[in-house]
């Protein structure tokens, strides 16, 4: 089959109804506000995007999920993503998700059931699902609470270097404790050093391995009718 070529006229018109989409689009979004889903609908049908496709678009945004980071002196100590799922999981989903845990995070972990609560835990590494009117939510969250403690620990022995530095100055003895000090303030800068140089590989890595489970999560519970549409469509490309 002959790809289609479009005329020099035809590619004019085709990029200026693409540039009146989106100014559309911009004029439709108020500044600080926001749009709905249904507002969203109503843009695509001026611009000829189907409900079911601004509807699936809008899922897979959910589905990526929210990303959260704590931080101690603007180093990345804690990574975490929250997702919502849009229905509630089977026991087979959940079972499956767990055995993705496992291989993704390499850790076999401990599972628990609470009530209508699931999680699974290794150490700081926590996998929560959760109840919400609309199905269930899956948070993903952990800390590298060795290095913030190493961190800790450094700045705690470099404050008490600076005040043995004071001290000694108001009272004259700063030579006798230079030697000390040297050596204080050695053991404080390397182990903030130790915590510090480990934690942005880390968190990259974390945050990485969290998205892969939100998304083949988010593609293991697609819905029917979105599978059917996707199957609808590449059977009419054929």
């Amino acid at each position: 089959m002959n790809e289609r070529r479009y005329t020099e006229e035809e590619v004019s018109t085709i990029f200026e109804r693409a540039a009146e989409a989106q100014q559309a689009v911009r004029r439709a979004l108020p500044p600080g506000e926001g749009l709905t889903l249904a507002d969203l609908r109503a843009i695509g049908s001026e611009v000829g995007i189907p409900a079911e496709l601004v509807d699936q678009a809008a899922r897979s945004l959910d589905q990526q999920g929210r990303e959260a980071t704590r931080t101690f002196l603007g180093l990345p100590v804690g990574v975490g993503r929250t997702v919502d799922l849009g229905r509630r999981l089977t026991d087979d989903e959940w079972d499956c998700l767990v055995v993705d845990l496992r291989e993704t995070f390499d850790a076999r972990g401990a599972v628990r059931s609470d009530g209508s609560l699931r999680q699974w835990t290794n150490g700081n590494l926590q996998a929560l699902l959760e109840p919400t009117p609309t199905g269930h939510r899956l948070r993903l969250r952990t800390v590298m609470g060795g290095a913030r403690g190493s961190m800790i620990a450094g700045l705690g022995i470099l404050a008490v270097t600076a005040t043995v530095a004071i001290t000694s100055a108001m009272t004259g003895h700063i030579a006798e404790a230079l030697g000390g000090m040297g050596s204080m303030m050695g053991v404080g800068a390397a182990l903030f050093a130790v915590g510090a140089v480990r934690l942005p590989g880390w968190a990259r890595t974390r945050r990485r391995q969290m998205e892969g489970v939100a998304a083949r999560l988010a593609l293991a519970t697609e819905p029917p009718a979105r599978n059917e549409l996707a199957a609808g469509q590449g059977d009419e490309s054929v």
